[in-house]
């Protein structure tokens, strides 16, 4: 049976499942450090954006990546 998921360019089935098994096997404590790292990465900014807003920055990211 063909796989009914679309994935987005570069992914398939066996690197989303790849990604699940890494987060499953984490501890608590490499939760942390990983999540704890993306806020010191200089490349990489962290923003809260209110719920009903995320669709539109969504929308606009997507259109950024063309």
């Amino acid at each position: 049976m063909k796989d009914p998921n679309n994935y987005p360019p570069g992914w398939d089935l066996q690197r989303v499942r790849r990604q699940i098994q890494h987060y499953e096997s984490q501890t608590d404590e490499e939760t942390i450090a990983e999540d704890e790292a993306a806020f010191e990465d200089p490349k990489i900014t962290v923003m809260e954006i209110p719920t009903e807003l995320v669709p539109s920055v969504r929308t606009l990211l997507a259109e950024q990546a063309k």
